[in-house]
């Protein structure tokens, strides 16, 4: 009762205590502890279980539905601003006036900015969705479970499978549920996806757990885990643990749900609130002057609902959303998934990637390194590797991983047909006591020899003597401490070594045994490797030129993590493993994570605290990683990124999965990212400065003139084609300088900027106003629309060249030129704007045509615009050592 009384403790962390309960029973009571029998439940218990501990499947995310998602498309602080905007508009305009007095032209305006931004945003996130999908969902499979009584197991579904199942285990099976082994015979079993160790383990029913009590439970040797599968051998296990209530459920849990703000979503948060705040000052202040000037408060109440909506940049969430669809498209081109579009500005501003080194880093499979003589000298004539091909080829029993490299490794060579060559005579199996296995072989001459390969210790038990310097030597106790110290240094340089043995002539025609291996010859050493990917060293080298620093998160062995990092270029000076990491405090480790960039043996926990102390201290984070060990890492980073053989959590928890191999695409990305963040820094600072210049040119005006300065829907109008002329800044190019550092979020530098660069439009804004007032004598109520025509145009035309003017720190249309889609619209809204007032439309509006005279002042006061603004643009850089 113990074990179920456990076994019901949901939605706690990890029961560790269930676990070494399960695996310190002894064999002969360990049916009666689970409740169960050596042939399996029945079926009335297997449906009182599954009632208990529901069905055996772990915790995912659920697909939003299309209603959901575009409802949530409308949550945003700009949008909702608008849409009161919209509804206030609606009200005054339309319901309140007159029948021939309804104005529809602010209500359509505004709803269509709403609109488009929300169909966009909700469209391209659809489109995601329904990509990955696929890789959202589990694999589903079977398992073989002894039931009923019976002597053969059948198979189930194991979404079927209950705590008391007894299963039965064998090479190429997935563990289905956590389990105790109660038998076992030579099983080994990779948990790489659990713990990111590439090497595969041996588990047996030894009862070990209270030695393993201070570490941690995937090191228990007689406990396989759900998500790890059967290298060799088979096994008989009870399952003790199904669904959310194993390892693999428990971090399923902890990476579904509100994942955590990333510096994107608090970037565009404080810049939105700051510009909302901006502007529920200023318009009531708007209001209050043209109220108390002009004597008509509910004119000035219009007045300054326009007002309002000029100064709200609507278009802000369609720019935003478009600036990253672009992206996620062209991401998509290189084969590349990006499922939470917000990931793709995120990629810019990270300036630590964080990374798994099994599967992401590596190719994820065992390779024959080298391969070397006894005496530490190289193996030219390939006589070591002969014979390790030889004890690999002939062997009768399931082929390891280093016996596949060793295959492929000769077959690379083409090296194959020395088989042809040789007889197989016998063979002495391969078990976990030994440590080794042994073939027998003849070659043509009659020459039998006995063919041995194994851990190196082991190995070194076994042989009397050793081949050292060309000659066989009796083993002495120099020589055996020399054989150490070639095998220990190729350990520190992260390699695995076995041992290769032989002893020739010897007599045929019998059985043979573990006691014949007995006074053997070292002939030899082979050393495997997880090698790196191709392309991890050179993308590892480009993203540091990029300005982002490489960190390594691994579960993996120190020495071999530290091999891989120096293979593709990651500084291994300063090092942590797990165990060091838990002996120290929060506040030593805050200390240490940003000096430190090789981390060793870190558990799925300990990745997601050493990415949360870098995001405290103001980093945004990346995190690439494939394993079941990083999804939780994947879920609180920045930016998580999963490559193309990830595990099903992985890909769920991750914003962005890389298709292919190649990752060079990381490069790409970051590129990419910084091209969308520097875009729509563009836009924000373009109508941030431009809306808070026109605001001092509205209060100005409004202060000392008889008359509006524009009528609202003249300021309405003009606000629409200066956010048509910025449709395009999506497709604008970036300077490279621009491009080489990570770029992120600053509300403070925006409100500095509005500052500084605002103001400047309003100084020609007043100069048009007193060439409209004295050169055309425009100072009366009966000039106002020859005034307001005057000051539209100016207005619309000093707004379209900020476009140019803000868009790049060099000097526009000389040192660097925009695309020629943002050049083509922004000369086609100018030409609209001039001739606007001369036609139909601008006579319905109330605006009238301008005499040629104004258009040379108009020329001059635009060329004195840009010349002031360049010149102050130049010192705010030397001054703020920045601009976008």
């Amino acid at each position: 009762m113990i074990w179920r009384k456990h076994n019901r403790r949901e939605g706690a962390a990890f029961n560790t205590e269930k676990v070494f309960l399960a695996a310190t029973q002894p064999l002969k009571t360990v049916y009666a502890y689970f409740q169960t029998s050596c042939r399996g439940l029945t079926d009335e218990e297997i449906k009182e279980r599954q009632k208990e501990y529901g069905q055996n499947e772990i915790v995912h995310e659920q697909a939003q539905k299309a209603v959901v998602m575009f409802c949530k498309a409308f949550i945003n602080p700009f949008i909702g601003v608008l849409m009161a905007l919209a509804i206030v508009s609606l009200v005054i305009d339309v319901w309140m006036a007159a029948p021939e007095e309804r104005e529809w032209t602010s209500v359509v305006v505004i709803s269509t900015m709403v609109l488009l931004s929300v169909v966009l945003r909700f469209s391209q996130e659809w489109k995601s969705s329904r990509a990955s999908d696929a890789l959202k969902k589990m694999v589903k499979n079977t398992a073989s479970v002894y039931r009923n009584g019976r002597e053969e197991s059948e198979e189930v579904n194991i979404t079927e499978l209950v705590p008391g199942d007894v299963v039965y285990l064998a090479a190429g099976d997935m563990v289905p549920a956590d389990v105790r082994v109660v038998e076992s015979k030579d099983l080994f079993v990779s948990q790489s996806a659990l713990t990111g160790e590439s090497d595969a383990v041996e588990k047996s029913t030894v009862i070990s757990g209270n030695k393993h009590r201070s570490g941690s439970v995937v090191e228990l040797d007689n406990i396989c885990f759900m998500g790890s599968n059967v290298v060799s051998g088979s096994a008989i296990a009870v399952v003790f643990a199904t669904g959310k209530n194993t390892y693999l459920g428990t971090i399923a849990k902890s990476i579904v749900g509100v994942r955590a703000q990333t510096a994107f979503d608090k970037g565009i948060s404080n810049v939105s609130f700051l510009l909302i705040r901006f502007m529920l000052v200023m318009v009531p202040f708007v209001f209050l002057v043209n109220g108390v000037t002009k004597g008509d408060w509910f004119e000035a109440f219009i007045f300054a609902i326009s007002v309002a909506v000029g100064l709200t940049p609507e278009m802000l969430p369609m720019i935003v959303t478009a600036n990253l669809s672009k992206g996620a498209v062209v991401m998509a081109r290189k084969k590349t998934i990006v499922k939470n579009l917000n990931a793709i500005q995120n990629f810019g501003a990270m300036n630590i990637l964080c990374t798994d080194k099994t599967g992401t880093l590596t190719r994820d499979q065992i390779v024959l390194e080298k391969y070397i003589n006894s005496d530490g000298s190289s193996d030219d004539r390939k006589r070591v590797l002969r014979h390790a091909f030889f004890n690999s080829y002939f062997q009768t029993g399931l082929k390891n991983l280093m016996d596949r490299a060793i295959l492929s490794h000769v077959k690379e060579l083409q090296m194959e047909y020395l088989k042809d060559n040789y007889m197989k005579i016998d063979e002495i199996p391969f078990d976990f006591t030994r440590r080794r296995m042994s073939v027998v072989v003849e070659d043509r001459l009659g020459k039998c020899q006995i063919i041995t390969k194994g851990a190196v210790e082991e190995m070194l038990d076994i042989c009397a003597f050793a081949e050292f310097d060309g000659e066989v030597h009796r083993m002495t106790d120099e020589l055996r401490a020399k054989a150490y110290a070639i095998s220990e240094r190729m350990n520190r340089e992260g390699m695995r070594v076995l041992a290769v043995a032989q002893k020739s002539w010897i007599e045929k025609g019998r059985e043979f045994g573990v006691d014949d291996e007995a006074e053997m010859v070292l002939i030899g050493y082979l050393a495997f490797l997880d090698p790196p990917k191709p392309s991890a060293a050179s993308a590892i080298k480009q993203l540091h030129e990029h300005g982002v620093e490489v960190k390594v998160l691994s579960g993996d062995n120190e020495a071999v993590v530290k091999t891989i990092c120096r293979q593709v270029g990651v500084d291994t000076t300063r090092t942590l493993t797990g165990q060091e990491i838990e002996r120290m405090t929060d506040g030593e480790l805050k200390g240490m994570v940003g000096e430190v960039t090789v981390f060793a043996k870190l558990t799925p926990m300990q990745k997601t605290l050493i990415i949360t102390l870098l995001q405290e201290q103001d980093n945004t984070v990346g995190f690439l990683g494939d394993g079941i060990n990083d999804a939780s890492a994947l879920r609180q980073s920045d930016v998580g990124i999963s490559v193309d053989t990830a595990v099903d959590i992985a890909k769920e928890s991750a914003d962005i999965i890389l298709l292919e191999k190649d990752l060079m695409v990381l490069e790409d990305g970051v590129i990419e990212g910084r091209k969308t963040f520097g875009n729509i820094m563009k836009y924000i600072k373009m109508t941030a400065s431009s809306n808070f210049g026109n605001m001092f040119s509205v209060l100005g005006a409004s202060a000392f003139l008889p008359f509006l300065p524009m009528l609202p829907i003249h300021l309405l109008v003009q606000n629409l084609l200066y956010d048509v002329s910025q449709i395009t800044i999506p497709f604008d190019r970036l300077d490279a300088e621009y491009l080489q550092k990570p770029r992120r979020w600053d509300a403070s530098d925006l409100s500095r900027f509005m500052i500084y660069i605002g103001p400047i439009s309003s100084i020609f804004d007043i100069a048009t106003y007193l060439v409209m007032w004295y050169v055309f004598k425009c100072n009366s109520p009966e000039h106002q629309a020859l005034f307001q025509s005057g000051w539209f145009i100016e207005g619309l035309l000093s707004q379209t060249l900020i476009v140019h003017m803000i868009r790049t720190r060099k000097i526009p249309f000389i040192q660097s030129t925009a695309s020629w889609p943002v050049v083509g619209l922004t000369l086609l809204i100018m030409v609209v704007g001039i001739i606007l007032p001369f036609s139909n439309v601008g006579a319905a509006i109330g605006l009238v045509p301008l005499p040629w005279s104004y258009f040379p002042w108009l020329v001059v006061i635009l060329l004195s615009y840009c010349v002031l603004t360049q010149v102050i643009k130049q010192w705010y850089i030397k001054r703020f050592t920045r601009w976008l």
